[in-house]
């Protein structure tokens, strides 16, 4: 039978929204996983035919695995992931067993944030950075490197703002890399100059060398512990001007990674002298970003995405062009959740599209420190930009986490 095999996944979101939509292009889905809660909660995922509970980090292990699912009689015709790190592996993999033409060397490349520095390090889209060995004396780095402040610090493989920190001069640098030190003794860290602007996120997809902008969202960010987003607001129709702006930057940058096919979105800011690149990672933005995408533009992105690495031709015509808000909720202390109190009048506003809530009862909610201590979403749609934001924020109010205080350690 005609399988996808997916590598690990989340319980909501665009990686689990790539099991559906494998399920209904009609092919036999087989999900490997690492989290042994999946097994636990199996009748949670009845569009996962098979779940099989393995080391995902081991590659000859996922090989062997394949091997075997093979001569089982399953006809693997792609290996994907929608999460990191586990792109570039499952890229690998299709190209093994599958003889995909997905640009296997441009998600490694992405993959890391050292290496896409230093994949654009000529290039104006790129921003100026510094990077520290942890077999180098952390004093005499700091004092033979000339730094500028602010600058951002983190781990070349951070994720959703995990090990991203903001110093703003030396005393804060020493406890930030003391901070990343202690955690990763092992990895270098980057560090990037700090641009201040407007952030924009663009979702892209290469076909055979053609670069195609899905959608355009602007970002909300706001500073707690760390850089959270807790807004998006996916673009209609863009004025030329940006768009072509835009679309040159996202050429110039996919040209420099040698990306003919695959997915990517990145993040860019608007910075006096141009456009800067803060990120690029090697998929679709997770959370609600695919739902925001079939909403404002009727694609189906991670759909689209398997179907260019299946070899076929992806649909990319937009169907139509609507405003989109994603608005994320957070809490401000940690605590056990006790219950969550509004959803339903909350999706009773007009113009909701959907609420979601993650988190069960009894679960521990803290401040964000990473994109993971997003708690929900609210989406929204509307013709007018300033009217998806309102109703989305006006929706949100319903909302209210009961949380009993736990040890604030």
């Amino acid at each position: 039978m005609d399988t996808i095999v997916l590598i690990e996944t989340n319980k909501s979101g665009s990686s689990r929204e790539a099991i559906k939509a494998a399920n209904k292009l009609n092919f036999f889905t087989v999900l490997l996983t690492r989290r042994k809660k999946f097994l636990e909660e199996r009748n949670e995922f009845p569009d996962v035919h098979q779940m099989i509970f393995t080391d995902t980090n081991d590659y000859n292990n996922l090989v062997t695995i394949i091997k075997k699912l093979k001569k089982e009689g399953k006809n693997i015709q792609g290996i994907f992931s929608f999460i990191d790190p586990f792109v570039y592996v499952a890229a690998c993999l299709s190209k093994k067993f599958c003889q995909s033409s997905v640009s296997t060397e441009a998600i490694y490349h992405m993959e890391d944030k050292i290496l896409t520095r230093n994949v654009l390090k000529d290039t104006p889209i790129s921003l100026n950075y510094l990077i520290y060995k942890p077999t180098e004396s952390l004093s005499s780095f700091l004092k033979a490197e000339e730094i500028n402040f602010p600058l951002i610090v983190k781990s070349p493989k951070s994720t959703g703002s995990k090990d991203v920190l903001l110093a703003k001069d030396k005393t804060e640098l020493h406890s930030s890399m003391k901070t990343l030190l202690k955690k990763l003794p092992d990895e270098e860290i980057l560090l990037e100059e700090y641009v201040d602007g407007p952030q924009y996120l663009i979702e892209v997809l290469v076909h055979n060398g053609k670069i195609y902008i899905i959608a355009v969202i602007e970002q909300e960010i706001t500073i707690f512990k760390r850089f959270i987003v807790t807004g998006y607001s996916l673009l209609g129709e863009l004025n030329d001007r940006l768009y072509h702006s835009l679309f040159d930057a996202v050429s110039s940058i996919i040209q420099a990674f040698d990306m003919k096919n695959g997915a990517c979105h990145l993040e860019l800011r608007r910075a006096n002298d141009g456009w800067k690149l803060i990120e690029i990672n090697p998929r679709i933005s997770g959370g609600a970003m695919n739902r925001m995408i079939e909403i404002g533009h009727g694609i189906n992105l991670v759909k689209e995405t398997m179907q260019l690495m299946l070899g076929n031709e992806p649909s990319l015509t937009k169907n139509h062009y609507k405003y989109v808000y994603a608005h994320y909720l957070t809490v401000h202390s940690k605590g056990k959740l006790i219950k969550v109190i509004g959803k339903e009048r909350s999706s009773n506003y007009p113009g909701v599209e959907e609420v979601y809530i993650k988190p069960r009862k009894g679960a521990i909610l803290r401040p964000p420190t990473s994109m993971g201590h997003r708690y929900g979403y609210i989406l929204t749609s509307s013709h007018y930009k300033k009217e998806a934001k309102k109703m989305a924020l006006e929706a949100a109010k319903e909302i209210s986490f009961e949380i009993e205080p736990t040890d604030a350690t």
